[in-house]
């Protein structure tokens, strides 16, 4: 992963934390001593599961060392590891695993969800929340632009344009190994403003590893390119807004006892 820019990142901190308090509602864990917070980022998300459980032990985890000294910054108690998320195996077996926005910029889902429940109690609980808005002009251009350009050859293997499977398919692979299996999505609409706001958007989570590859006038072409598609897709309305659409996947998983 390329270096992000926590600034960036938390200019829409409400709409990004949102998903992640809407997965911990599902989370069905009266006292959970031992917390990982995988792809922690800049701690929003670690700071939820704080003012839940006061009394855990919560560790969070990311591979960026900027988001990990911006939660270091923060007020939230935690223990923060800058460990490859990929490569990670806790200490301690975990009572919940959380996960909020991480996971999709990783591979081959079966083996790594088996292997983060392979990491939880018995009736303990992993906890994840993955984009899956990749079909949508956000993303599609981003693809269009990348494939047209002269950029193409040290771009194209960035990371999968699509990167995560159907509901179902997470069921299969998930349903033999829990006692309880939640899945579900949901379309956020999201009222931004400013200026090409779907661009900032991305410009602070997809489009960093891409960005990071180029440079000087290659890099700036790319940004007009992608800033031209993207204002064009979500047009700005009479009132000064813009409507950006955004699907999410949710999965909560108890381990069976």
């Amino acid at each position: 992963m390329s270096s992000w820019d926590p600034k960036l990142y938390l200019q829409h901190q409400d709409h990004r934390t949102r998903p992640s308090v809407e997965l911990l509602g599902r989370v069905c864990l009266e006292a959970p001593s031992r917390i990982y917070d995988l792809g922690c980022g800049p701690g929003n998300s670690t700071r939820i599961l704080r003012q839940r459980w006061p009394d855990a032990h919560i560790t969070g985890i990311d591979s960026d060392d900027k988001m990990l000294r911006e939660a270091k910054s923060s007020d939230v108690n935690a223990d923060w590891r800058c460990v490859d998320v990929d490569a990670w195996a806790p200490d301690n077996p975990a009572d919940l695993i959380f996960s909020n926005a991480t996971l999709h910029w990783l591979g081959n889902h079966k083996r790594l969800f088996l292997k983060l429940m392979s990491y939880v109690r018995p009736a303990g609980v992993l906890a994840v929340q993955m984009p899956r808005n990749f079909t949508s002009p956000s993303h599609t251009i981003i693809q269009q632009v990348v494939e047209t350009g002269p950029w193409a050859d040290v771009l194209r293997d960035v990371r999968d344009f699509n990167p995560v499977a159907r509901p179902e398919d997470y069921y299969e692979f998930l349903s033999h190994h829990t006692a309880m299996l939640d899945i579900w999505e949901t379309e956020y609409v999201h009222v931004l403003k400013g200026e090409n706001p779907v661009y900032g958007w991305i410009s602070g989570t997809a489009l960093t590893p891409y960005l990071s590859r180029l440079e000087g006038k290659d890099q700036q072409t790319f940004i007009e390119q992608c800033k031209d598609k993207l204002s064009n897709a979500y047009c700005k309305r009479p009132d000064g807004t813009t409507l950006f659409p955004f699907r999410r996947l949710f999965i909560v998983a108890t381990v069976k006892e």
